[in-house]
């Protein structure tokens, strides 16, 4: 399947990890989290679809029918988004095999600009950047995001990680919620004590 944009262009306490799943991709765990959150009524955060527009269908068969090509309506722009104790929460998932950093090329100025609004107007906005070679996850705010982003257009073109620890917080990796990220929320946002 062709996918193409609409230009036609193809305190606290940092380390604790364990290896739990190991395997898993970081999309799928975020999934699982977000499942855990919505059935034990915590909050209602969804993935976002991606808005594309279907141009061909190779129909020989009608129950197997197969997209050929299909195109980006726009941009998407980030990952996830829904609401957690009255707050609207919006982030992106990025995954990097890198161990001493995250390439800014990893994330699109469309995408921290939509992270930036949607701070400017009250929500919550982030990144969680999982280091697949150290099994690590880390949530870094969309404030910081946006200042080496802006760094990168005229210096160093990614995120250290030593950058990474002191400014982010590592997220504990669970067997039910394997990126427990409301537990930062809860710190960082909500000046709460996560339980």
């Amino acid at each position: 399947m062709l996918m193409n944009y609409p230009n036609g262009k193809q305190k606290r306490d940092r380390k604790i990890v364990t290896t739990a799943n190991r395997g898993m991709n970081l999309e799928k765990m975020i999934n699982q989290t977000n499942e855990f959150y919505r059935n034990n009524d915590i909050a209602i955060i969804h993935k976002k679809p991606i808005p594309i527009q279907i141009v061909n269908v190779d129909y020989k068969q009608r129950s197997a029918a197969k997209i050929v090509e299909a195109y980006y309506k726009l941009p998407s722009t980030t990952d996830y988004n829904g609401i957690y104790q009255s707050r609207y929460i919006d982030f992106e998932a990025k995954e990097t095999k890198n161990k001493t950093s995250f390439p800014i090329k990893n994330i699109h100025e469309h995408q921290v600009h939509h992270l930036e609004q949607c701070a400017k107007h009250g929500g919550i906005a982030f990144i969680i950047i999982y280091f697949s070679s150290l099994d690590r996850l880390f949530f870094l705010d969309q404030k910081y995001v946006s200042q080496y982003y802006q760094r990168s257009k005229n210096a160093r073109k990614s995120i250290t990680l030593k950058e990474i620890e002191k400014h982010g917080y590592e997220i504990i990796e669970g067997y039910r919620k394997p990126v427990d990220y409301l537990k930062v929320v809860d710190t960082y946002y909500l000046n709460q004590d996560a339980q």
